[in-house]
């Protein structure tokens, strides 16, 4: 196995899937945020801040192209990640890329209690952390909707759960590689 490219809005299970793949496989787990930050001493809301978005968007592209050379590794992009540049046709040309998604009432659940921590959403109510989730998510789709494979995630509010889906993950990627 190559590499695994984990895409999806924020809160799709991105992280806390890809963690646990990760462990379930045996591999490497690269959070693409995280190690821009890493990288940069920054947080990502400091480097778009002093340098702007699209300043870190190629930061961004450049840092997806270096870890896309590692083997055997789960990748979580960030949520805008595959909508910039040719970003969805690199993923997908140098990995399998997969579309994690939720509903929107999931995820309104998993973000509200972690709005004020992800600047997109700080000072939202609920209506508006809707509509805003809605009206980005459509923006996206199209993006996502390219990557090889697509995956529900359901729920992930137990240990259970997110055993049970990382297995049902697991499986997918078994059927879509080649034999």
């Amino acid at each position: 196995m190559a590499r695994i490219f984990l895409i999806g809005f924020m809160g799709s299970g991105k992280t806390t899937l890809g963690k646990a793949l990760s462990r379930e496989l045996g591999v490497d787990f690269i959070d693409l945020d995280h190690y821009i930050e890493a990288r940069y001493h920054k947080t990502v809301r400091e480097i778009f801040a002093e340098s702007g978005e699209e300043r870190f968007r190629q930061i961004e592209k450049s840092l997806l192209h270096e870890v896309a050379d590692f083997e055997n590794v789960v990748i979580a992009a960030g949520g805008g990640t595959p909508c910039f540049f040719d970003n969805i046709d690199y993923m997908n040309a140098h990995g399998t890329c997969i579309y994690l998604k939720a509903s929107i009432d999931e995820l309104c659940l998993r973000l509200a209690n972690g709005r004020e921590s992800r600047p997109l959403l700080r000072g939202k109510n609920d209506e508006e952390l809707r509509l805003y989730i809605d009206s980005t998510l459509s923006q996206r789709d199209p993006y996502y909707s390219r990557a090889a494979l697509h995956f529900d995630t359901g729920t992930l509010n137990t240990r259970k759960e997110i055993e049970t889906t990382v297995e049902r993950l697991r499986q997918l990627i078994e059927r879509s590689l080649p034999a």
